[in-house]
């Protein structure tokens, strides 16, 4: 159990800019095969970041963000996450969601590159549909 008192650093990274850089209680991450919470104390590690749902608990309470896929590494109580993509959970809706999902179908598959497009592009649609269904 973390101590009182003490938080963990969350850095959120796209190739634009930096989107968050604030002290929190409790980072929860979403992992390609599921999610990974990390409070103050956790051991280092580097993962494999899926698309979905960033929360970051604080004393004011719990912020939300949509992250597509790209890498975490926990160190030294920071949680750095560098993603394509990340915007709070309020601005992603039902309607954004299956818009995504519609295109992400009507990529084409013909060869092993086409397949992977449109794989990721299904699973970031996916991710942004649980982060709407939340809302």
């Amino acid at each position: 159990m973390a101590e009182t008192g003490k938080t963990v650093r969350c850095v959120v990274v796209t190739p634009e800019k930096a989107v968050l850089d604030e002290p929190a209680t409790y980072v929860t991450v979403p992992l390609f095969d599921g999610e990974l919470g990390v409070q103050p104390g956790r051991a280092a590690l580097i993962g494999r970041l899926g698309a979905g749902e960033l929360r970051l608990t604080t004393a004011a309470g719990t912020r939300r963000y949509f992250v597509e896929a790209g890498f975490v590494q926990v160190r030294a109580d920071v949680v750095t996450v560098l993603t394509a993509r990340a915007v709070p959970a309020a601005e992603v809706t039902a309607d954004k969601a299956a818009a995504a999902a519609a295109e992400a179908e009507a990529l084409p598959s013909g060869n092993a590159v086409e397949r992977a497009n449109k794989t990721k592009a299904q699973e970031r649609a996916r991710g942004m549909k649980q982060v709407a269904a939340k809302a």
